[in-house]
């Protein structure tokens, strides 16, 4: 069996389409409150209005996300993979977005927090 056949056994997609959604929902979210710093001449209720909408298509990715993913996490864990996902995206999208990779502080301090989110999946066996 490869990992792909098996990622996709009935039993496994329940526990991915919740953290699929969350990633996505990230990447929505990330853009409509970071991305009109590229833009700063532009009237701040226009950037408001137009995170707002960015903000619209984000929901519709994480209230499922999080009504599926009850299914076969607990709140706690959903929150904290949303947080987790949330550092990753972060790191990608400054990176890409604004060519300002994480500086090793940083990453140190995203990484004590995964190790935090470690223990919030570990306490609940």
């Amino acid at each position: 069996m490869t990992f792909f056949s098996s990622l996709l056994k009935p039993g496994v997609v329940p526990y991915l389409v919740p953290i699929v959604l969350l990633v996505c929902s990230n990447v929505f979210m990330t853009f409509a409150w970071y991305g009109h710093l590229k833009y700063k001449s532009v009237p701040l209720i226009t950037v408001v209005l137009i995170s707002w909408a960015i903000a619209f298509v984000e929901y519709c990715f994480a209230v499922p996300a999080n009504r599926l993913g009850s299914d076969v996490y607990s709140p706690a864990q959903l929150k904290t993979m949303q947080e987790v996902i949330t550092l990753v995206v972060f790191a990608g999208f400054t990176a890409l977005y604004f060519n300002e990779p994480l500086s090793w502080m940083q990453g140190g301090g995203f990484l004590l927090i995964a190790l935090g989110a470690a223990l919030v999946f570990h306490g609940q066996g």
